[in-house]
């Protein structure tokens, strides 16, 4: 039969007999039904003349084929076939999307992640990440990609799904000792202050082409501090025939000014390379915190000292400093009360984070901390909120450990589902919650099959607990059942909405349900965990992207709802909306609780108008400490300087006073970490533009705390 086959784009070709044998056949074999398929394409093929000249469409061929298996009453076949051709749409459908999608980055990067910028390598990171999202939907289970495609659960970093895990906790003082390899040559321990620094950031930098999260060194001033003391005997024995000039006192306080000197350029060279250096194909700078605060020595207290010192200066126009994400850790006795010989530490970091958003503070005294606290465990945490300390198969806590990666539970579509019925709501959530553990399972399973060759830095220098004596070709199981698989969820705020018409900020029973909803999850996680003895963990998602993407789908499905889809984003975990007019006193009290509870990760934030000083920090956050459990904690106000001469601006300027210059660099909390307003993707963008000071008015008053 000769004929033209118009394709979908467009196209001509020739009609090809065997192309209707060979679906027919597959979906009676798909049905283990033997039929004469021959006898059927030829049934196909006599329609085609009764119905067509010359010329047919794909379309069309696949329509008779139904007709015709219809008619001779092979409806198990018809169906199967017609199966087939809604996923075959499916995926055509994904690969078009997938065109638009590089064509677009190929004009501008997206704002998935506010660190990613628009140069040529960050396109073409993008345009990877993009094709390796498609090529992943494909491959895994059907129902699986639909719930990622559909919106009702959300896999992070689907680009890096079959290539390696999120983020790790660095034990550095350990690696410094041992030496590491990057690839081109051993590194060995370092013997001065500023080699040290320089390795603190090579560590992240290199773990960071390994891994597709952010890397922490976990306890950054204790295992900078014997670098200190190397450094201390080195200047001593160069300028030893000082002795002889000196008395014993000018000698030593000689010895300190120069040591303190090279610390201070020591610590500033970190704050201006994790600014500076790149990672990921030169996409972006490390995606790096340090955990500070609780120094075991002098020479400790002096890093964490001098670190905040040279991140308060900025960078060389007094730029903010975008990174590191620094986490000071708070507690009492140690640099916390009246007595606490490291209480001045604890002021200057609330005079640094009063001036620059960082850091943020954690407070080991809330009892999930202070359990492994006094343990000897020293808990710790990212800017990206990672936590982790349980451990079902190893040693606990977060020493060379992470989050292996997290699936997050679109719960307002849940909320909206139900109509008001909790039954229902509770019924869907546990589907939910099988789907997810599904999808992670299933991540696990490819993950598994990487080697250690596949993360040569990570595991193949012993980074991550687990890689002990894995050689290249061994899977990294070990190393993920040492790590946690995390649950996580977006949106309580307007999953309260749908189901009570309040959110927890405004209505006690509306907050009791909350508890109640994010507990369900965490027993979930901790059920599992026994179940499948791995690490299960819940996770108050730092949605970033994913705020807006969820939302935009439920607007297409759903329409606008009051309180629920009616904004560009949904609130993030189990945030108080940003919009809502609500003391600090009540952010604080409310919002607790959930901290126990989300076990993979969690952070507050108290959001103030204008510049605070570092006695209002200091306020807020020993009233945290003091009267909640409350753990991980951030100050968020609006940054502003003149990109020209670095001063900084309020507000309501739009000019620089120093020197006129219209240059102006807002800098913003996004998630976790800061960023520059212009790199927020529109979910962010919008909810920042809706963000109220946590006081009742528009103009704060602390006096209260």
């Amino acid at each position: 039969m000769i004929y033209d086959v118009i394709k979908r784009d467009g196209r001509h070709v020739s009609f090809n007999h065997s192309k209707i044998v060979n679906a027919i056949a597959r979906s009676a074999q798909d049905n283990n039904v033997i039929v004469d398929v021959e006898q059927i394409a030829t049934s196909v093929e006599d329609r085609i003349k009764d119905n067509f000249h010359t010329e047919i469409t794909v379309e069309q061929i696949q329509d008779l084929i139904e007709d015709t298996l219809v008619d001779l009453q092979l409806e198990s076949i018809k169906t199967s076939y017609a199966n087939y051709r809604k996923e075959r749409t499916r995926i055509r459908d994904l690969k078009s999307e997938l065109m638009d999608t590089v064509h677009n980055i190929g004009i501008e990067t997206d704002r998935d992640n506010a660190n990613v910028g628009n140069n040529f390598s960050s396109k073409l990171l993008r345009i990877a990440s993009e094709t390796n999202k498609w090529h992943n939907l494909s491959k895994m289970p059907k129902n699986l990609a639909k719930l990622h495609e559909q919106g009702d659960l959300y896999y992070h970093d689907l680009d890096s799904y079959n290539l390696t895990t999120n983020c790790l906790h660095i034990d550095t003082g350990s690696v410094f000792e041992k030496g590491f390899n990057t690839g081109y040559g051993t590194i060995r321990k370092p013997k001065r202050i500023e080699s040290a620094a320089e390795l603190s950031c090579i560590l992240l930098q290199s773990s960071q082409n390994d891994m597709f999260g952010g890397q922490s060194h976990v306890d950054f001033d204790n295992d900078m501090a014997p670098y200190v003391g190397y450094t201390r005997e080195e200047i001593q024995t160069e300028y030893a025939p000082l002795k002889q000039t000196l008395s014993t006192e000018a000698f030593n306080q000689f010895v300190e000014d120069k040591l303190i000197s090279r610390v201070h350029q020591a610590m500033q060279g970190i704050v201006y390379n994790l600014n500076t250096m790149h990672s990921r194909a030169g996409s972006q700078v490390p995606f790096s915190s340090l955990n500070i605060g609780l120094p075991a020595s002098p020479d400790a207290a002096l890093i964490c000292q001098i670190f905040l010192e040279e991140y308060e200066k900025g960078l060389g126009k007094n730029e903010q400093p975008i990174f590191p994400n620094i986490i000071f850790r708070v507690k009492k006795g140690v640099n916390r009360g009246k007595d606490a010989p490291y209480a001045y530490l604890y002021k200057l970091a609330c005079r640094v984070a009063a001036s620059r958003m960082n850091p943020t503070f954690m407070n080991i005294d809330a009892d999930f901390n202070l359990k492994y606290y006094n343990k000897g465990i020293l808990p710790a945490t990212m800017g990206c909120r990672t936590y982790i300390c349980s451990n079902i198969n190893g040693p606990e806590g977060p020493n060379r450990r992470g989050n292996n990666a997290p699936t997050t539970i679109n719960l307002p579509r849940i909320g909206i589902l139900a109509k008001g019925n909790i039954e229902t709501f509770w019924r869907l959530l546990d589907e939910r919650l099988e789907m997810a553990k599904s999808s992670l399972l299933h991540r696990y399973e490819v993950l598994k099959r990487l080697k250690m060759k596949d993360l040569p830095f990570v595991v193949g220098q012993g980074l991550m607990l687990g890689s002990e004596g894995l050689g290249l070709n061994d899977s990294i199981d070990p190393v993920l059942k040492n790590g946690s698989w995390s649950i996580g969820f977006i949106g309580l705020a307007e999953t309260l909405v749908a189901l009570t018409g309040h959110h927890h900020g405004e209505d006690e029973q509306a907050r009791e349900l909350g508890y109640s909803i994010i507990d369900h999850i965490r027993q979930f996680t901790d059920h599992v965990t026994k179940e499948t003895h791995m690490n299960w963990s819940c996770y108050a998602t730092p949605a970033e992207g994913l705020s807006g993407k969820f939302i935009l789908q439920d607007k297409e499905r759903f329409g606008i709802i009051p309180g629920v889809t009616d904004k560009d984003y949904y609130t993030n975990s189990f945030h108080i909306p940003v919009h809502y007019s609500i003391s600090i006193i009540d952010k604080i009290q409310i919002e607790a609780p959930f901290h126990s509870m989300c076990n993979a990760g969690h952070i507050s934030y108290i959001e103030l108008d204008g510049y605070p000083t570092g006695e209002t920090i200091e306020k807020i956050i020993s009233y945290a400490y003091d009267q909640t459990n409350i753990s991980y904690m951030g100050i968020n106000f609006h940054l502003r300087y003149c990109k020209d001469c670095g001063a900084m601006l309020n507000e309501q300027m739009h000019s620089c006073p120093k020197c006129s210059s219209h240059h102006i660099q807002g800098i913003s909390r996004v998630t976790g970490y800061l960023s520059l307003d212009e790199r927020f993707g529109s979910g962010k963008s919008a909810e920042r533009k809706d963000r109220l000071a946590h006081n009742g008015t528009h103009n704060p008053s602390y006096s209260n705390i």
